[in-house]
């Protein structure tokens, strides 16, 4: 029982230190939003006009 019980806090332990992690997993690169012929950036600022 003992075992048991030592086991369940390990594996407790283990699921609140990689839980958190799981959301830091990188997706790809970001893209703009929109069709490319549209999309303004990047550009230099301050736009003069």
């Amino acid at each position: 029982m003992k075992n048991y019980v030592s086991l369940l806090m390990l594996l407790g332990f283990f699921a609140m230190i990689a839980l958190p992690l799981t959301g830091c997993g990188k997706k790809g690169s970001p893209k703009p939003p929109g069709p490319p012929s549209k999309v303004t950036y990047p550009r230099a600022y301050p736009e003069i006009e």
